[in-house]
């Protein structure tokens, strides 16, 4: 959604009439039109069904889709008197509605609050996280191009967050998260050493701490680890495959080098090099979802059900809300005849996230 789609459903008030003029210590201006949100399907609204609500919600539109508005020092003036404890409720909100999934509204209340706080690096930094977890939820359905845009944006939050405050330690734990998923390690242990020097949460500082350690000790920030990554995800598999082997030459037991390769060989469709590869990173290090997600594709092409059920039962039990995983199980109950079992499967993926185009397609087919 841009600026524009968010602002169609504002309009300007005056409030020459009312005979409040003030609230607290502001000072209402009979000169300044308020913004006010209009509700959907609605022209206008009546003078009688006037709310400071309606009033405050426009004028964080306004805000957040126009922070160089020519009033907009009166109008955060007018929203803190409005709403004083704005911003710890918003935060709480916000936060919240991320957790739960609904990535989408966190991300306008972030905004809301980014306009009416826009120096503030928590603020900024929420909103970064905001649109990476709506940025992970669009890669799950393969939107590649909504995902770049989101992590763009993200980025750019990171950037906002730390130029209002470069010492806050949990932008730097946090943006190094960011930097991990997109395999830029050097940038990720640049930040992670940071925390690792400022942070106060010891449990995070351990983690920083062992990462790092893992970075040095795997050469993760050779590029030609880097080279082989984003080939892969740009499509280039056998360019991928070409650096991931070079990498490998020099430092075989790293087994984030092993997964690249397999994953590379299973977009391919070699699926008996994928399994090798997969199994060779699982033998070097610890096990987390994708590397067995990627595996039980494998296998499951390689007709070797019962290992690939096995393999994906692992993954569910260390993340129980994957919809990639569960998605896979309702495919290899199919593969099976589990044809009952295949829709219970899908209809659990699409409960975790109803956008699934993958799990749509099918229990439309099965029902």
């Amino acid at each position: 959604m841009d600026d524009s789609d968010r602002l169609a459903n504002v309009g300007y008030i005056s409030i020459a009439q009312t005979t409040q003029r003030r609230i607290g210590d502001f000072t209402l201006d009979p000169d300044i039109l308020l913004p006010i949100e209009i509700p959907p399907g609605a022209a206008s609204i009546a003078a009688g069904e006037l709310r400071w609500e309606a009033i405050v919600a426009g004028t964080l539109k306004v805000l957040a889709g126009d922070p160089a508005n020519e009033h907009a020092d009166y109008y955060r003036r007018f929203v803190l008197a409005v709403k004083p404890n704005i911003k710890d409720e918003f935060t709480n909100v916000g936060i919240l509605k991320a957790r739960n999934g609904n990535a989408e509204v966190s991300i306008e209340i972030f905004r809301a609050l980014g306009g009416l706080f826009p120096d503030d690096a928590v603020t900024c930094m929420n909103l970064a996280l905001a649109y990476e977890e709506r940025a992970r939820q669009l890669e799950k359905l393969g939107r590649d191009e909504q995902v770049e845009e989101l992590q763009n944006l993200a980025f750019e939050s990171y950037k906002a967050a730390l130029a209002a405050d470069p010492t806050e330690p949990t932008i730097h734990y946090n943006l190094a998260y960011f930097y991990l998923h997109q395999r830029s390690f050097e940038k990720a242990r640049e930040h992670l050493a940071v925390f690792a020097q400022s942070g106060t949460d010891e449990k995070r500082v351990r983690e920083a701490r062992r990462i790092i350690r893992e970075i040095d000790e795997q050469g993760l920030m050779d590029g030609l680890f880097q080279k082989a990554f984003d080939c892969i995800r740009m499509g280039k598999e056998e360019e991928g495959i070409v650096h991931a082997k070079e990498f490998l030459s020099s430092r075989p037991g790293v087994p984030n080098a092993w997964f690249l390769l397999g994953w590379a060989n299973r977009r391919l469709g070699r699926y008996g090099e994928g399994r090798d590869a997969f199994l060779k990173a699982l033998s070097l290090g610890s096990p987390h979802a994708d590397l067995l997600n990627e595996l039980a594709i494998c296998l499951m092409e390689l007709g070797e059900i019962s290992e690939s059920r096995k393999r994906l039962t692992e993954a569910l039990a260390l993340e129980p809300e994957n919809t990639k995983v569960i998605s896979n199980l309702g495919i290899l109950a199919l593969k099976t005849g589990g044809k009952e079992e295949a829709i219970g499967f899908f209809r659990t993926v699409l409960e975790i996230e109803p956008e699934d185009p993958i799990a749509s397609r099918y229990l439309q087919d099965l029902t």
